[in-house]
């Protein structure tokens, strides 16, 4: 059996430089070229190595010490340490987007600089990318609402790269009443009249914890008796909920009273500890205004849901990378597989999802970075496409790890490989920080509250006016575009009936934002291959098709699964595949 092991994920990708030369800087790239090979090489050897150890060898959770003292604490495998090691404090995944120096990067590196290194990582360990993107989320979050003196006391210790010294962090919300439904939050936070330092008790149970035994997390309660909003069916509703941040170890060195009940036994990322808390009183900080924790809250959901896209994409581009190796080198019935008619249109369906969901990350990462320097369009952009992300990528994950597993036959059915392990992982993203169902809703929320569909229309009529195309090739994506838009507008408008309506919505809209994102970088890099799969979007997921039709073979798409990044003469611009 043909075995990868050890290769470079980012030399043996080209597309990731191709890629990379359109959405960074030109002097920031050349800083992070020798930092992505070099992460590259790791991922594809050491750290897939010592990720496979940490999923065979989950976290424990013990209660007392040898002496019988009561010193609650997760027993992490080696391994997974290791991979903290290298993800937290050797690249400073965590740090990089909250302060300068990091890598030698004299200032706070963009969005898109984490994403990129975090999709190479991913490709080899899935489990500590989540208290990873946590992390980053609650820094972003404690900077943004916080009180200084609490953001004072916790930044230096949540972007240190002294492994011995950082903090991770975590988001407690998920109650057994109240996954997607945030309202029903029954936690409870009280406040001690006498206490000088501002604090409060929070008593309830939570769920699902990851990071279990996170120095910071972020927790989602109702102070006092606060129902302002009660909803009709007697739910205390979503305004009387605040946001506070809960320490694991106060500022007086003692312990604080949570506890961890058990640890969670999980299909997938069985090397991040996952658990579930009763607070028992612990002491936390509030965090920004009262009463408006969900909306503060939301803010590191939506960033989690967008690592989660990150994610995603770099499950299916570890899987297409396998899958594509094992083709050209395994050989059946005198041929190559990848020389085989069926072999070559499946993996090009899997090839596709995992392109189009790194080319809606990058611009996902782009749109952020101009939100956060205070874009308001950016914001709406963001808005919307950061859900898009979510449900669809997420979703085809699942897919695209499953079918490629298949591509090594049944050697893919057995742990020794890294395919079964893709799969578990991939199921993750559908159901952390909100289902298929609630995210395609809040795509349609999106279009509604924050006024992002005009916005996306503009930015993706945008990316094909600067983009030579084909005249047939321009024709078809401008009905597209104006089919698509219209088409959410009025499934937005439509309230409950919409509702139903609203994945179906959200997948229209993300093929479309993908194939307008990959044949403008076709334009940027004159690539004929990626002009190629944009407009295969277009004709698998959009337009419409009698399956009982006998349809010819896509040979000048197929034609690219043979080389790296180009193997057609020509210009971009001359690709129409639409007849």
């Amino acid at each position: 059996m043909p075995d990868q092991h050890g290769v470079n994920l980012f030399t043996s990708d080209p597309d990731m430089a191709a890629l990379l030369k359109v959405y960074i800087e030109p002097a920031l790239l050349a800083h992070l070229l020798p930092h992505l090979e070099h992460l590259g090489g790791l991922a594809g050897g050491v750290l897939d190595a010592l990720a496979h150890t940490a999923d065979k060898n989950p976290p424990t959770l013990t209660h007392r010490n040898r002496a019988g003292l009561d010193m609650q604490h997760i027993v992490k495998h080696p391994a997974y340490v290791e991979l903290e090691r290298v993800a937290f404090s050797q690249y400073g995944l965590a740090a990089m987007s909250h302060r300068a120096d990091v890598l030698g990067w004299p200032a706070p590196m963009p969005p898109i600089a984490k994403y990129a290194l975090t999709y190479l990582f991913v490709q080899a360990e899935f489990g500590v990318c989540c208290p990873l993107s946590m992390t980053d989320s609650l820094t972003r979050t404690l900077r943004k609402f916080a009180a200084p003196e609490l953001t004072h006391r916790y930044l230096p210790q949540l972007t240190t790269q002294d492994f011995d010294a950082l903090f991770q962090g975590a988001m407690f919300m998920t109650e057994q009443g109240a996954g997607s439904d945030v309202a029903a939050t029954e936690t409870r936070a009280t406040q001690d009249p006498g206490s000088s330092d501002g604090s409060w008790q929070l008593h309830g149970e939570k769920w699902f914890c990851s990071n279990a035994d996170a120095a910071l997390a972020m927790v989602l309660a109702r102070p006092g008796g606060a129902n302002d909003g009660t909803r009709s069916d007697g739910v205390a509703g979503m305004k009387g909920l605040s946001l506070f941040l809960l320490p694991k170890t106060l500022p007086d060195g003692s312990r604080n009273s949570h506890r961890i009940v058990r640890l969670k036994d999980k299909l997938g990322t069985r090397s991040m500890a996952s658990g579930e808390i009763s607070l028992n009183g612990a002491k936390a900080w509030l965090v920004g205004e009262p009463g408006r924790g969900f909306v503060q809250m939301a803010d590191m959901i939506n960033n989690s849901r967008l690592s989660n896209g990150v994610r995603a994409a770099g499950l299916m581009r570890r899987a297409v990378s396998e899958a594509m190796f094992i083709a050209r080198e395994r050989q059946a019935f005198g041929k190559r597989l990848i020389d085989m008619p069926l072999m070559r249109r499946q993996l090009l369906k899997l090839m596709l999802p995992a392109e189009q969901a790194r080319s809606m990350v990058f611009q996902a990462a782009t749109a952020l970075h101009r939100a956060d320097s205070g874009d308001k369009n950016a914001y709406s952009l963001t808005r919307i496409l950061t859900p898009l992300i979510k449900f669809r990528a997420c979703r085809d994950a699942r897919k695209v790890t499953g079918d490629a597993m298949e591509v090594r036959g049944g050697c893919g059915y057995i742990e020794d490989w890294s395919d079964a392990r893709l799969v578990r992982d991939a199921h993750l993203g559908s159901v952390w920080e909100g289902t298929s169902n609630i995210v395609a809703l809040d795509v349609l929320r999106a279009v509604k509250r924050e006024g992002s569909l005009p916005v996306l229309q503009a930015h993706l009529a945008q990316l094909l006016a600067d983009t030579p195309l084909h005249a047939g090739a321009r024709k078809v994506f401008d009905a597209m575009l104006l089919r698509v838009i219209t088409l959410a507008g009025q499934v937005s408008g439509l309230n409950a009936a919409g509702d139903a309506q609203a994945r179906s919505t959200a997948s229209a809209l993300y093929h479309l934002a993908s194939a307008a994102a990959m044949a403008w970088e076709a334009g940027q890099t004159n690539s004929p291959k990626r002009m190629a799969l944009a407009q295969w979007v277009l004709i698998h997921r959009l337009l419409p098709k009698d399956p009982l039709a006998l349809t010819a073979v896509d040979e000048p798409a197929l034609a690219f699964l043979d080389s790296g990044f180009d193997n057609a003469a020509g210009l971009a611009s001359d690709v129409n595949l639409f007849g």
